[in-house]
Parts: structure tokens; C-alpha cells; sequence
């Protein structure tokens, strides 16, 4: 006979996602060596469906690209998409457009973030 898991056991949703979102993240945020300029077009795995080219010279759009690989992106397309400073310029208001996971798993992994957040309070 198999146990079967209780519901105690088991992990939250938001213990699953977490984890998820914590096993793509860069060892630090100097491994952010994307582009800064010019576009960019997104791999079918991160962007499936709607846009997959962005042009980083456009606000919204540089915005939109690191929403999606933030959200959708594995490991590698963090390190190779994203750019730290970039990514620490735009913090403020785009910690706002992502869930509360991944926000949540990017500042406790990277205090520069969360301070980035306070100082632009």
C-alpha cells in the first residue's frame, strides 16, 4: 500500500512557486549580462504566445520584456536576457507589474533591490 500525502504534507501553492522562481535565479545580479539597447527577440519557451520582439530603446517595451522573462524565463534566459543595471533601474515600478512571488523571491535573494525599492519611496 502507497501513503498518500496529507494536506499537511503537501506545499502551498505560493511554497511551489517560490521554489520555482528561486531555482532560475542568477547566483548574483552581476550575472545579468543582457542587452541594454536594440531589440530583442524572445525565445517561443518565454514568450508562447503574443509579442516576442521587443525594442529596448521604448520604455514600455524594454518594461514588458523584463515582466515576461521574469516571469517565464528559466536560468539561462535571465543571465542572457536581463541587464542588472537595467533591471535595478526599472525596479520600482516594475516590482509592481510582477507577481508578489517573484518580487518576493527577487528582493530577499537581492537586498539591492528591496533598498532600490525604499530609496525611490
Amino acid at each position: 500500500m502507497v501513503p498518500q500525502p496529507t494536506p499537511s504534507s503537501s506545499p502551498s501553492a505560493a511554497e511551489v512557486l517560490r521554489g520555482r522562481y528561486t531555482s532560475r535565479l542568477p547566483a548574483r545580479l552581476e550575472d545579468l549580462a543582457g542587452p541594454v539597447t536594440g531589440r530583442v527577440e524572445l525565445p517561443l519557451h518565454v514568450a508562447w504566445s503574443g509579442l516576442r520582439t521587443y525594442d529596448l530603446d521604448r520604455p514600455r517595451q524594454r518594461m514588458s520584456l523584463y515582466r515576461t522573462v521574469l516571469a517565464e524565463g528559466q536560468h539561462g534566459d535571465l543571465t542572457t536576457l536581463l541587464d542588472r543595471n537595467l533591471l535595478l533601474d526599472q525596479w520600482p515600478v516594475l516590482r509592481t507589474l510582477v507577481s508578489r512571488h517573484i518580487r518576493d523571491v527577487w528582493e530577499d535573494s537581492f537586498p539591492e533591490l528591496a533598498r532600490r525599492n525604499s530609496t525611490a519611496a
